[in-house]
């Protein structure tokens, strides 16, 4: 028999002792967070030159992928945003959480999104770093990575 995320998840105890409250709360802080970094990488793109395309586009349908920010340089190439946020540096930081299936989840969604065009633009996929607490009194540190991967 075959079971929903949401049954499964109803039969597991609680993680860590969090009710559903707790992990709601916890999520939304989460999203919070991610918008906030996102925020900030566009205005950071935004200040260096790039027009702003579109954010947050998801593929339709179940496991797709998303791209953050779709960017456009004054060339007319079109860039590809994974932002990436992390308070801290245990586990690698930001960046060492994009492996190779968040890559090709985001080519998958990329391709998508270039369906729309005739003719394909120029195109590369850039990550921005958001290193730090976006809520902390040290700030942050955003670090853009040109080409960071390609399609391959």
């Amino acid at each position: 028999m075959w079971f929903s995320r949401k049954q499964v998840a109803k039969s597991l105890p609680d993680q860590a002792g969090l009710d559903s409250g707790q992990r709601e709360a916890s999520q939304s802080t989460t999203k919070r967070l991610g918008d906030a970094a996102e925020s900030l990488a566009l205005a950071h793109l935004l200040k260096a030159g790039l027009k702003r395309v579109q954010t947050n586009y998801r593929t339709p349908g179940r496991g797709g992928g998303e791209v953050d920010l779709i960017m456009r340089e004054c060339d007319g190439t079109l860039v590809f945003v994974e932002v990436r946020q992390r308070s801290g540096s245990l586990h690698g930081g930001a960046g060492a959480s994009i492996g190779a299936v968040k890559q090709r989840r985001i080519i998958f969604a990329a391709r998508h999104y270039l369906m729309r065009f005739s003719s394909l633009p120029p195109c590369r996929f850039d990550v921005v770093l958001v290193q730090g607490a976006l809520a902390g009194p040290e700030g942050v540190a955003i670090e853009w990575l040109r080409e960071a991967f390609d399609a391959g």
